[in-house]
């Protein structure tokens, strides 16, 4: 008989691979270090490899770690689903998570379909900011949840996904100079404060290239329609980038821009089941699009 994976190893590995620390993934599970140990060596036999490097420092995964974790994340992402589903109480309270606009726009749809497949009756109040904003506000408890995107120079809150960014520009007209060679440059932004655009910024002066503000909005489909429409470019996330707008290269004189990171913010305190939930559905289906 082929072996079966013991959800309860699996949201042990889980809990030290985010808290990348045995102690700390203890106290989260309500175990001593030494029994979460034990439980990471039993899903090593089971599975046949070494999940973590370990030593006196730091505990990190290994090749085969990374990939049993998003495996890992959408098998207890479905065991909580059943048994939500089997189990749902008569009133449950509402989910508030706080998201950039962009996210809200093209990411948050198919994971808001999975939550309301387990709560149809659970309210969720989706409320667009800026990510330093929304990580401050999260901190004071005002949201359940906030997907955000992570500055560079902080490694607060749960990784989701790697982004690669973009710069974008409207389809080429044959009987116009292309925008991206205007002197200087129209630049169609975010409000500051957002990290893409202060990524975009310094690139531009770092390479002593010309630019001015054309237009500014918080609304994805605002800048989306302001490029489109010929007021200037932007640089993005690749996975909000439509298929209409025209990505620009280093041929074209542009420098690649850093990947951004996009991480998941829970308040302070015990989480509901509802909040939990999507959070782990976050995990799972945005976590695994990237992968894919």
């Amino acid at each position: 008989m082929p072996a079966n994976l013991d959800t309860d190893l699996l949201r042990a590995f889980v809990a030290v691979a985010e808290a990348r620390s045995f102690t700390r993934a203890g106290d989260t599970l309500g175990r001593t270090q030494a029994a979460v140990s034990q439980q990471v060596r039993r899903l090593e036999e089971v599975v046949g490899a070494r999940v973590f490097q370990r030593d006196t420092k730091s505990v990190r995964l290994t090749q085969e770690g990374e990939l049993l974790l998003t495996y890992a994340r959408r098998m207890l992402t479905l065991n909580d689903e059943v048994l939500t589903l089997m189990r749902r109480p008569a009133t449950v309270a509402s989910v508030r998570i706080g998201t950039p606009d962009d996210y809200a726009t093209m990411l948050l749809p198919g994971v808001l379909a999975r939550f309301a497949a387990a709560y149809p009756d659970v309210p969720v109040e989706v409320v667009c900011d800026n990510s330093p904003d929304l990580v401050a506000e999260i901190n004071k408890g005002r949201y359940d949840l906030a997907l955000v995107t992570r500055h560079p120079d902080s490694r607060s809150g749960e990784l989701v996904r790697r982004e690669p960014v973009a710069w974008v520009a409207p389809p080429r007209n044959a009987t116009a100079t292309p925008i991206e060679q205007e002197d200087p440059l129209p630049l169609a932004l975010f409000p500051k404060g957002c990290v893409v655009r202060d990524l975009a910024v310094a690139a531009l002066e770092s390479m002593g290239r010309g630019w001015r503000v054309a237009f500014i909005s918080k609304s994805v489909v605002a800048v989306h329609g302001a490029v489109l429409g010929g007021l200037g470019i932007t640089a993005m996330e690749e996975c909000t980038v439509p298929p209409a707008l025209r990505r620009l290269a280093e041929s074209d004189g542009f420098p690649r821009l850093p990947d951004i990171d996009i991480a998941l913010h829970r308040a302070p305190g015990m989480a509901a089941k509802p909040v939990r939930l999507l959070a782990e559905a976050i995990h799972d289906l945005l976590g695994a699009d990237r992968a894919a």
